[in-house]
């Protein structure tokens, strides 16, 4: 087995524009689910029986799922080569049982059976989601970065853009966008069976399309071995925190206990003993499998992506705050209904879809002007400024009730939502070893998954207690994270290597 050395390794390729292209054409349909989730969900879940205080918990079935899917396939996908590559069976499995739970989640009848069915979603869009960020790493050479995640972004956008859209689109072809109580309107259940299709179509194609590297050759581009047992026997950190982690947990727990305080910190509790039991196991044992390597690899996280860290733990509190209450904020605020079965409520959820459609056209056209940027103010300085319009935006939310006005703050929370979802990655993946980018990336989800958890298990109990009946108001703490977001950013220091190409 031939090993190469830094100096001789070949350069990998680069990727043609429709190199690009096929590389990142899955996240399309991906993205269009997302996209129907993150605007109907809580229509749904409305329509259900669910009050608007009790919305934030029942979206939590995808903080935890992430939580626990994504490292998992990472790890597993930095170890997989069989007929179909290395990431692309995970593409494939994921899309085909998101395509199951996007037609199952509208026709759910019960609200519990919705919630099984957003969990079976999450889950579903975690195993395809996670494996592209590593794909365009795999596939393309350092200066090529941004140009991949540009282009990922592009398709982001377009499948968010539609699948936002997708029920008003309907209702203006004459499919009912109101039902009686209880019952899912015809509008959105269709856009739930066009994103089903568009996720598998749009992953087949990547998965058709693209020849990944296969072991030996990404080894030469590395300069390393492609013996898999290089990375499987490596020295592992066993990280002393364990007692700790299940500590706090246990003291969040017997607080809740004795407060009376809201039921659902227990979950928060829970998991953060759970995450110190995991170290203390595995410390105990010296276990050598998935879960140890994923414990040693988040205890050794290169510097940039503790800094990253922070930011991402702002970043996502605002974003899914706005995801969550935008749709009651804006039905009660614009159009004057609370009603879920009332066509003025209709009206503006429908709204909503037409806005979030907006802010993912504006980050479609931001994506490929954020690198022309990045050289002239760094990888750091642009997602900065990109984080601060975000904030703008949300104010904007709480300020306007003019259903068109409100179109304005979505330049805003597009320019923001390109930017997350492209310089954090062109800062990360310059500073991963490239046979770690799954499990890396995977581990980096933790500070997109645990700001989500927060949300899910604190907002309901802020909204009773300091906003009831002002939903409102929590665009507002979305504008606060943000901006703590782009303070945080000030924090990451890029080496040469890291510097936009």
């Amino acid at each position: 087995m031939t090993t190469y050395s830094g100096a001789f390794a070949p350069p990998k390729p680069r990727q043609s524009f429709w190199g690009l292209w096929n590389i990142s054409f899955g996240y399309f349909g991906i993205q269009l689910a997302f996209a129907l989730q993150n605007a109907n969900v809580s229509r749904i879940f409305q329509s259900l029986g669910s009050s608007v205080d009790d919305l934030a918990f029942l979206w939590i079935a995808g903080p935890v799922t992430g939580l626990l899917v994504q490292p998992l396939i990472g790890y597993y996908s930095d170890r997989t080569w069989g007929r179909l590559g290395r990431r692309r069976p995970y593409f494939l499995a994921g899309a085909v049982l998101a395509a199951l739970a996007l037609i199952g989640l509208p026709n759910a009848g019960l609200l519990l059976f919705a919630a099984a069915f957003l969990w079976m979603l999450d889950a579903s869009l975690n195993v395809a989601m996670e494996p592209f960020r590593a794909f365009a790493g795999d596939m393309t050479p350092d200066d090529q970065r941004a140009q991949a995640f540009a282009f990922q972004t592009a398709f982001i956008g377009a499948g968010a853009v539609l699948g936002s859209l997708a029920p008003a689109l309907f209702n203006w072809l004459g499919i009912a966008n109101t039902a009686p109580d209880g019952v899912i309107p015809a509008s959105v259940r269709y856009s739930f069976y066009l994103g089903a299709v568009a996720i598998v179509l749009s992953v087949g194609w990547t998965v058709l399309r693209v020849r990944e590297y296969a072991p030996d050759e990404m080894a030469a581009f590395e300069g390393t071995s492609a013996n898999p047992d290089v990375v499987q026997h490596e020295p592992l950190v066993h990280p002393r925190t364990g007692p700790l982690w299940v500590t706090a947990g246990g003291v969040l727990l017997a607080l809740v206990a004795a407060f009376q305080l809201d039921k659902q910190l227990y979950v928060l509790g829970s998991g953060l003993a759970l995450f110190g039991a995991i170290q203390i196991g595995v410390r105990a044992t010296s276990a050598k499998g998935a879960l140890a390597h994923i414990v040693s690899d988040l205890a050794q996280m290169p510097v940039q992506m503790k800094q990253l860290a922070f930011a991402q733990f702002f970043t996502w509190i605002g974003f899914f705050i706005v995801w969550i209450y935008t749709t009651p904020v804006v039905t009660a605020q614009a159009f004057g209904a609370t009603d879920t079965a009332s066509a003025a409520y209709n009206e503006g959820a429908d709204w909503v879809g037409v806005m979030f459609a907006f802010y993912n056209g504006v980050a479609i056209v931001v994506a490929f002007l954020l690198p022309a940027l990045a050289k002239r103010i760094g990888n750091a300085g642009t997602h900065a400024v990109g984080l601060l319009c975000g904030a703008a935006g949300f104010i904007g939310l709480l300020l306007m009730r003019d259903p068109v006005m409100l179109l304005l703050p979505m330049v805003g929370m597009g320019i923001a939502w390109a930017s997350v979802l492209s310089m954090p990655y062109v800062i990360l993946t310059r500073v991963l070893p490239p046979r770690k980018f799954g499990i890396y990336i995977g581990i980096f989800n933790f500070f997109v998954v645990i700001p989500q958890l927060v949300v899910a298990t604190l907002m309901g109990g802020i909204m009773r207690s300091f906003f009831p009946g002002e939903p409102r108001w929590t665009m507002l703490v979305a504008a606060l994270m943000m901006a703590l977001a782009a303070a945080a950013m000030m924090l990451v220091r890029e080496n040469s290597k890291d510097v936009a190409a």
